[in-house]
């Protein structure tokens, strides 16, 4: 492998990590303009939408045609994976700052590993448990320290947002097996574009269209970055930094998310961080990485995958 193009693969894993993580900001600095979850999550879809469909529609002309079974299960991993776990995510972040929502997310590999374990009959190591442990307390942490700060809807939000990375974590079990028949490309794009249709038709259903005319600028402005910059941008630098460097050092990349959330949230929008809180964030940062080392391939499957 060349230098230039292993360079490239880094630099776009690094840019995909930063620019997933940077949604939360997005999200955060869109709430203060008095805009609800439904609605905000409804721009950043129609934001996306066009994108999803022109990678949907170029599967559709250079790949086999899905089998019926398929097309079901991908309408229902785009419902689950996608538009819930999205739905779920906005909403706690109602609640909770940018960092903790990171965090909780980042759990999706623990999730992944427990339903496993749990239901499944899956074996789990030694390291394995050590890592839950490790990523669990460190969550304690730093949902204790967010109490403490915000008060009692940061519990509301946390549960919601743990919801969303449960509902992400059933998503990616349940589409271990679909994603090797249709190719990850074809499945991101039909089952995103599920979602994206779920979501605009959950708005129109439950919020007026004229609503629209009152939200201020800046909600437009933030939705476009968040649909772009923040949603279609990172899947395709993400898809191509797997191709060139390889889905385990992407992987690793990866890690930098909740980090870079802590450095946009502090600057950008004024969240505290107290020592706690960092404590926390080593804690899930050190218990993801050594559960991605672990011989399950679901756990390695889901620090992969990781993206909304």
């Amino acid at each position: 492998m060349l230098p230039g193009h292993r360079a490239g693969g880094v630099l776009l894993a690094v840019f995909g990590a930063i620019a997933f993580s940077g949604k939360a900001i997005i999200v955060k600095l869109a709430y203060r303009y008095q805009v609800d979850a439904i609605t905000l999550l409804a721009l950043r879809m129609v934001v996306a939408l066009p994108f999803f469909l022109l990678m949907a529609a170029w599967a559709w002309r250079t790949l086999p045609p899905l089998a019926r079974g398929d097309r079901w299960r991908i309408a229902l991993l785009g419902g689950l994976g996608y538009y819930l776990a999205s739905f779920l995510d906005f909403a706690g972040l109602a609640y909770v700052t940018a960092t903790l929502e990171r965090l909780i997310l980042y759990l999706n590999p623990t999730l992944v590993l427990l339903i496993g374990v749990l239901f499944l009959g899956r074996s789990v190591s030694r390291t394995q448990l050590v890592a839950l442990a490790l990523s669990y307390a460190g969550v304690v942490l730093a949902v204790a320290h967010d109490l403490d700060v915000g008060g009692s809807n940061v519990a509301l939000g946390s549960l919601l947002v743990f919801g969303s990375a449960l509902s992400y974590a059933l998503y990616l079990i349940g589409s271990g097996e679909v994603v090797e028949r249709v190719g990850a490309v074809r499945l991101t794009a039909y089952a995103s574009t599920v979602a994206c249709a779920l979501c605009i038709g959950q708005f129109l259903l439950l919020r007026p269209l004229d609503g629209l005319a009152s939200l201020a600028p800046q909600v437009f402005a933030l939705s476009l970055l968040n649909g772009t910059v923040c949603t279609v941008l990172p899947v395709l630098a993400v898809m191509m930094a797997v191709a060139r460097i390889g889905s385990a050092q992407a992987a690793q990349i990866g890690m930098l998310g909740p980090v870079s959330t802590i450095v946009l949230s502090v600057f950008l929008l004024g969240e505290p961080m107290g020592p706690w809180q960092v404590a926390g964030t080593v804690l899930v940062l050190l218990g993801v990485f050594l559960v991605g080392r672990g011989p399950t391939k679901s756990g390695r499957q889901a620090v992969r995958k990781r993206s909304a």
